[in-house]
């Protein structure tokens, strides 16, 4: 007998409770990033700003998109009673980890200045540049590591278990970050330092609770490398990182087309950009156990379990976002002065928040869909829907605000259709003809 939509929540609840938990600490800690970004004056805020996407990519792609791969490709081994497979494949899914992250390094540690000049101009990139190089340069390795090993954890159903490590760093951040940047007087550096400290730390704790067992199986470093194994977690998680990259393009390129109206309106796009993907780690609460709970489903051959797990968890995501859109839609302002004390600032980034709030349900959808469809192992869709996201959000943008003549508000306008197209493809692709027979 399947579960019904009831204990399908319950289980979902189940999981996703400690992990919520750990992204209402994350979103608490980044409001206080945008915080004390904006009190270190205009041109500190928008060389944060311009550094935001590639910040942004570093956690989605370690704990969201291949972090998704990790813990699809061992709960389908542990579905399929193979622990063995589950420990081979936690190996191979470190070493895929310190790969990504030198990517990182190479790219935002030895050149930032010519990648943030391009995005935001010369001004931004004097103030981001430094604070890219240490935070890449020192934070992306313990970055990917943490991440990765809280993936293998939730893998094998421990969520609980890895957000109570990730908890402590998240709680420190925000307290650390501020004695550097702003009492020590070091400013971005000092966020990008404190960055690193904290994610150093839980790397080495998480090591240590994986190397236990806790995950219930013992990673053994001593196995065969092999590629079917690198590829397994690759089919879902490299697919998911091309999504998270083309995310963040998509912010990229909205922020070198907003450059053109000076450094205030690269700093607003910056906060509602801000609040806008906060809306991940909210949705990765459920995300995170739709992936685990579709993946055993998958594993044991029920695809229907699996298309009904994903419905009901996207309908609890749309919800929650829909209802702070709402809120920062109604209340643009409000938001807008919480982490920009430059008048000009706040009102470019509340008249973006009037156009793109009331998209966020639909983000939240979007992504609740496509950490199910890592579990499932059917990401065709998901790239589609991001996508389409990028071309309505740029070309859109620039036939509503060039062509059409609406300015700033047009580019804002095309980033919340292309957020509503996002959730609706994603959402659309849960069904049979498409998520097994």
């Amino acid at each position: 007998m399947r579960p019904s939509a009831r204990e399908l929540a319950r289980r979902i609840l189940a999981l996703a409770a400690p992990t919520t938990l750990l992204s209402a600490l994350q979103v608490a800690a980044l409001l206080v990033e945008t915080w004390i970004a904006a009190r270190l004056g205009r041109e500190a805020l928008a060389g944060w700003a311009v550094v935001l996407p590639f910040a942004l990519l570093l956690g989605q792609m370690s704990a969201g998109a291949m972090g998704g791969g990790v813990v699809s490709a061992i709960a389908r081994a542990l579905g399929a009673k193979q622990p063995e497979e589950a420990a081979a494949l936690a190996l191979h899914a470190l070493l895929i980890a310190l790969g990504f992250a030198m990517m990182f390094v190479v790219v935002l540690a030895v050149f930032p200045w010519t990648v943030l000049g391009w995005i935001g101009g010369p001004v931004a990139a004097a103030a981001g540049a430094p604070y890219a190089a240490v935070m890449f340069g020192l934070g992306a390795i313990p970055a990917w590591l943490a991440n990765t090993l809280a993936s293998i954890l939730r893998g094998g159903g421990r969520h609980g278990l890895a957000a109570r490590v990730l908890n402590l760093a998240w709680l420190a951040y925000p307290a650390l970050g501020f004695l550097l940047a702003d009492t020590l007087g070091m400013g971005l550096v000092g966020l990008g330092l404190s960055f690193a400290l904290c994610f150093w730390v839980a790397a080495g704790v998480m090591a240590a609770v994986v190397a236990s067992g806790a995950a219930g199986f013992a990673v053994k470093l001593r196995v065969p490398l092999r590629w079917a194994r690198f590829q397994r977690i690759l089919a879902v998680g490299a697919t998911a990182c091309l999504l998270a990259f083309v995310a963040n393009l998509t912010t990229i390129l909205v922020t070198a087309r907003l450059a053109v109206h000076g450094a205030a309106a690269v700093a607003a796009y910056g906060v509602a950009a801000r609040l806008e993907f906060m809306m991940i780690p909210l949705a990765f609460g459920v995300g995170s156990a739709l992936t685990a709970l579709v993946g055993r489903a998958v594993g044991g051959g029920d695809w229907e379990t699996a298309r009904r797990t994903a419905w009901v968890g996207g309908g609890m995501a749309l919800a929650l976002c829909s209802a702070i859109g709402v809120s920062v839609a109604v209340w643009p302002m409000g938001f807008a002065m919480l982490f920009a004390s430059d008048a000009e600032v706040a009102r470019i980034a509340a008249e973006a928040l009037r156009w793109i709030g009331p998209a966020f349900g639909g983000f939240g959808l979007g992504m609740a869909m496509y950490f199910a469809a890592m579990g499932a192992g059917k990401m065709g869709w998901p790239v589609v829907a991001g996508f389409s996201r990028l071309g309505i959000a740029v070309v859109g943008g620039w036939l509503l605000s060039d062509v059409v003549g609406m300015g700033m508000a047009g580019q804002f306008l095309a980033v919340a259709l292309g957020i509503t197209a996002y959730g609706v493809l994603a959402a659309g692709a849960v069904r049979r003809g498409v998520w097994g027979g």
